[in-house]
């Protein structure tokens, strides 16, 4: 049986295809990276929905049309909201996606992400919720926030804080790519299948019934990559030496010590990456990422909604504002970030990111963080 979802809004941003007993989902916005809409959350979030309990589909498949997954949330759009009207619609939008992260965490049935090209941001919120995560040797991973003055969120610290000793800091840190061999090691991604076998895979999917398991059939095509000489992953004992410092300043100084003696370029890198970001979402980054440890992932999700309206309400900087525009707009690359330097970024600002409150146009958040909070974990997976 085939059906076409119909929605309101743009139905070409994402395309549907129920086919029993799969439910396929492309996010279709290659012209701009897939980068994710208030539309295709909303599309998204209704199709899952609509499917969950349906007997016919046994399973989900996401992928991306084009050479990306999904670069993240559409920040244009998110400013530009913000700037025409108030800093309140952005959180609407931020809710619903995720709530829609949520729902895949907790998703009764198996979803299959095929991550074939670039995955960041919000499109790393969306894929890290997958039983089955594979990628290929297209896959780029990165969570680059810091860079424009925001950091990784949309639940995404809870998974870099369950990496391999501490190369989630590294990674959140410095905003640097990754590729599917490296995923694979430290566990973002679950299999690796050459990009030429995807289609072939889809096929096997297609015919899925109760007698074949379906990390049997991803299995008969996976393939065992090997790392890039230059890979920061090999690089492990060293990042793990640098970025299990208390703090940024403290792996600053101790990447900086050991780049005197050693000529590895990944080092030099992850220096001048960490002088280029925003000071107080670096310190947001780690203090959210080693927050993550203790919490569980719907705890995340409750922070990162408070952390988001403070940043749109611009409750301690525009720094976020600041990135965009030197990024997107501008596209100067000369952010002027406020703090300037780590030192003066203090511990009361990053409280005030974590913290409810009284104002009047607060409301609308706390009604939005009881709404999230109640929402039930269907699975123990998280």
């Amino acid at each position: 049986m085939t059906t076409n979802f119909s929605f309101d809004g743009d139905l070409n941003q994402v395309i549907f295809e129920e086919k029993a007993p799969l439910l396929k989902i492309i996010l279709n916005r290659p012209q701009h990276l897939n980068c994710l809409t208030y539309e295709m959350i909303y599309q998204m979030k209704r199709a899952l929905e609509a499917c969950e309990y349906n007997p016919e589909i046994k399973l989900v498949v996401i992928k991306g049309a084009g050479k990306a997954f999904s670069a993240g949330g559409d920040v244009i759009r998110v400013v530009q909201c913000v700037l025409a009207g108030h800093w309140t619609f952005v959180t609407k939008f931020y809710l619903k996606q995720l709530s829609l992260d949520f729902l895949l965490a907790t998703y009764a049935k198996p979803i299959i992400f095929f991550i074939n090209g670039a995955v960041m941001g919000g499109g790393a919120g969306l894929s890290m919720n997958g039983r089955f995560r594979v990628v290929t040797e297209k896959t780029v991973f990165a969570m680059p926030e810091v860079l424009i003055g925001h950091y990784p969120d949309v639940g995404v610290s809870y998974f870099l804080s369950k990496l391999p000793g501490h190369f989630g800091e590294y990674i959140g840190l410095t905003g640097k790519k990754i590729d599917g061999a490296e995923m694979l090691a430290c566990g973002l991604a679950t299999h690796f299948v050459l990009s030429k076998d995807i289609e072939k895979l889809e096929d096997e999917l297609e015919k899925l019934d109760n007698n074949h398991a379906i990390s049997d059939i991803i299995k008969n095509f996976s393939y065992s990559p090997t790392f890039k000489a230059d890979s920061p992953y090999k690089r492990l004992d060293l990042i793990n030496k640098c970025f299990s410092n208390k703090t940024v300043e403290e792996i600053l100084l101790s990447l900086e010590h050991e780049g005197r003696n050693n000529e590895d370029k990944w080092i030099h890198n992850a220096v001048r990456s960490i002088k280029l970001a925003s000071p107080t979402s670096l310190k947001l980054c780690l203090k959210t990422i080693r927050d993550a440890r203790d919490k569980t992932y719907k705890e995340c999700l409750v922070r990162d909604l408070i952390i988001g309206a403070h940043v749109v309400r611009r409750t301690v900087n525009s720094d976020f504002f600041e990135g965009a525009r030197a990024t997107f707009f501008d596209k100067d690359r000369k952010p002027k970030w406020n703090p300037l330097s780590l030192e003066q970024v203090n511990d009361e600002m990053m409280e005030q990111y974590f913290a409810d409150h009284s104002h009047e146009d607060w409301d609308h958040v706390l009604k939005m963080k009881h709404y999230l909070s109640s929402l039930r974990m269907k699975t123990s997976k998280l």
